[in-house]
């Protein structure tokens, strides 16, 4: 990964250890053992992700220092959520995470706007992405639009990210033909806390006792976020099967979880 020479107090940015493949798969399994080292390590050994994301926000923001603490706040979330079983890289887990944790603080800051180079950027993914589609039938993964335009993954998602517009509380986000569930309905309250905790619980366990193919569609689609269209090239499906399997463990889980 590219030095990153972003200016944070207290910090020297251009020398932060980048952690091997391997060392990665070594300290969190290390980690899921309850070795508290090991999250230190990989805190440390993966603040170039955040550097990575920050860098945009360079010379636009009034408090620098502040951005790297609340992408830390991002990194920290995913290296304790993160599960080697999804077979995904880490940063492929992580930047939405890092990146969710920086637009709440913009948002709630209101200091910092987007700029028109990530704007014109957005732009050529978006335009590439509809051209190839209309050719070819089929969407277009980020990886290869990354490869196209000689750019890091990491700037495709910052990019589509940024330019994504805000959306209300009332906003649906999902209907099977029944009831349909609004943002606001995920919206976490104090009050049922320990409601959601336990829900959470049984979700993970009816995810698990789901078929394999079942399972990978449900963890790409809505944990990792990828559409149905890329999920149906990597396994070699037609976005069709990819639909129906996809509906098919959604209706499971809310069977094992009803």
């Amino acid at each position: 990964m590219a030095k990153y020479k972003v200016e944070i107090s207290g910090l020297s940015t251009t020398d932060i250890k980048v952690l091997t493949h391997s060392e990665m798969i070594s300290l969190f399994k290390e980690l899921k053992k309850g070795n508290k080292l090991a999250r230190n390590e990989l805190v440390k050994g993966n603040l170039k992700l955040v550097l990575s994301i920050l860098k945009h926000y360079q010379n636009k923001a009034d408090n620098l220092d502040d951005l790297f603490q609340i992408g830390c706040v991002g990194l920290i979330k995913a290296i304790d959520n993160f599960d080697l079983s999804h077979n995904v890289k880490f940063s492929t887990y992580a930047v939405p995470l890092i990146l969710g944790e920086i637009r709440r603080y913009i948002r709630d800051n209101n200091n910092i706007r987007v700029s028109r180079s990530i704007k014109d950027l957005a732009y050529k993914i978006f335009k590439m992405k509809e051209e190839y589609f209309i050719e070819h039938g089929n969407e277009l993964s980020d990886d290869d639009v990354a490869n196209k335009l000689c750019v890091n993954i990491i700037d495709i998602i910052v990019a589509k990210d940024a330019v994504k517009d805000p959306i209300s509380i009332s906003e649906p986000i999902y209907n099977d033909g029944g009831d349909t569930i609004y943002l606001e309905d995920q919206i976490e309250s104090k009050k049922n806390k320990a409601s959601t905790w336990n829900d959470n619980i049984l979700l993970k366990d009816a995810i698990k006792k789901l078929k394999e193919k079942e399972r990978k569609i449900i963890i790409d689609r809505y944990l990792i976020g990828k559409t149905q269209m890329e999920i149906a090239e990597e396994i070699g499906i037609s976005q069709a099967q990819v639909s129906r399997i996809e509906k098919g463990g959604l209706d499971n889980i809310k069977k094992k979880m009803s």
